[in-house]
């Protein structure tokens, strides 16, 4: 089973900047070759650190104000979210490892 939450702009504030444990957020679309490609490694990810990091993907299409607040321009970007603030993002396809250690990173 995905431990993925879909957020919207509308749900951001009470599921990203509230959550009590690093989020790690999925900016993505549907049309999106790399961002579909990336899709296992997120949900590897969520389910590798349930309990330590909360996952989330936002539809870009769908949800255009909170990546204009965040600057997003390219997807895939990954942005993890700590304390309500960002403490790190990344941008493009990138390999497992790389990915699970950026947020391991802020963990703990």
């Amino acid at each position: 089973m995905s431990t993925l939450t879909d957020v919207t702009d509308a749900s951001w504030e009470a599921d990203v900047l509230g959550s009590d444990q690093p989020v790690l957020v999925d900016f993505w679309a549907p049309w999106c070759g790399p961002c579909k490609s990336m899709l296992p490694y997120v949900e590897k990810l969520a389910e590798e650190m349930e309990g330590k990091v909360k996952v989330v993907k936002l539809n870009t299409q769908d949800n255009a104000e909170i990546p204009a607040k965040y600057g997003i321009t390219s997807i895939p970007t990954f942005m993890v979210i700590k304390d309500g603030e960002v403490a790190e993002q990344i941008i493009g396809k990138q390999s497992y490892a790389a990915l699970k250690d950026v947020v391991e990173g802020h963990v703990g």
